[in-house]
């Protein structure tokens, strides 16, 4: 699995794919937050907080982190070298997780720079130091996770076919219904006496209450089952080649 690891990460950046993915996520938000003109722009709002950093960024992970994805396995079985890694001593887990948990890397060094922000933001404020700290802390962590589940998803579509676009669409349908689609069906007729549960169902709720400042047990084992049982169906998927 370390040697998975190693590779996807010497990929990220030996390429322009770790640099695109951690500039254009830091440009957006930048653009949003101190150049555009309106509710989203902290000097217009004269509210110094990271609210809107922590409303895009969902966003623009959704996009993002299916285009790192994407190649991930699809890739290797275009190119054929998924026949190779199967020739090693790892198994169909250690290849998903390997590729996981670099995937999962990079989300993190796209976060870290938004240190600056807070830096920023915390100066900025009438009384210097005036930031709720907590909330701020639980919405890195919940957009951690966030970008976590998406990862996880990202690679299972991966899994399903050797074809790159097919993986980004696919995998960037299923963060999407993830993110906001519990919450649209919950609201369909005939659910009405179940909608908070189909909405507990979603990513959504999950990262709402961690932005809160509230770092739930409950939030984080959901976040921690929904990795599982994507990059375990990954596993699966990658098994099933041997059966055939």
């Amino acid at each position: 699995m370390l040697s998975i690891f190693r590779k996807e990460i010497n990929g990220f950046f030996s390429t322009l794919t770790g640099y695109f993915v951690i500039i254009v996520f830091l440009l957006i938000n930048s653009l949003f937050m101190w150049v555009f003109p309106g509710e989203w722009n902290i000097l217009d709002s004269g509210y110094a907080g990271l609210d809107t950093l922590f409303f895009i960024s969902p966003w623009v992970f959704l996009f993002l982190v299916p285009a790192v994805t994407m190649r991930m396995i699809a890739e290797e079985k275009r190119l054929g070298t998924i026949e190779l890694l199967y020739s090693k001593p790892v198994t169909e887990r250690g290849i998903v997780y390997g590729k996981f948990i670099a995937a999962v890397s990079l989300v993190l060094l796209a976060l870290i720079p938004g240190i600056i922000y807070y830096i920023s933001v915390v100066h900025l404020g009438e009384i210097p130091g005036n930031i709720d700290k907590g909330g701020t802390l639980g919405a890195v962590i919940g957009l951690f996770f966030l970008g976590a589940v998406y990862a996880s998803a990202g690679i299972f579509a991966s899994s399903l076919t050797d074809n790159q676009v097919i993986a980004f669409i696919v995998s960037v349908l299923f963060c999407f219904f993830l993110f906001m689609g519990f919450d649209l069906v919950a609201y369909l007729p005939g659910l009405k006496n179940i909608d908070e549960f189909v909405i507990g169902l979603g990513i959504n709720e999950h990262y709402k209450s961690m932005s809160r400042g509230v770092i739930d047990v409950r939030d984080i084992a959901y976040f921690a089952a929904v990795v599982i049982l994507f990059n375990e169906a990954s596993s699966l998927v990658l098994l099933s080649r041997k059966w055939r």
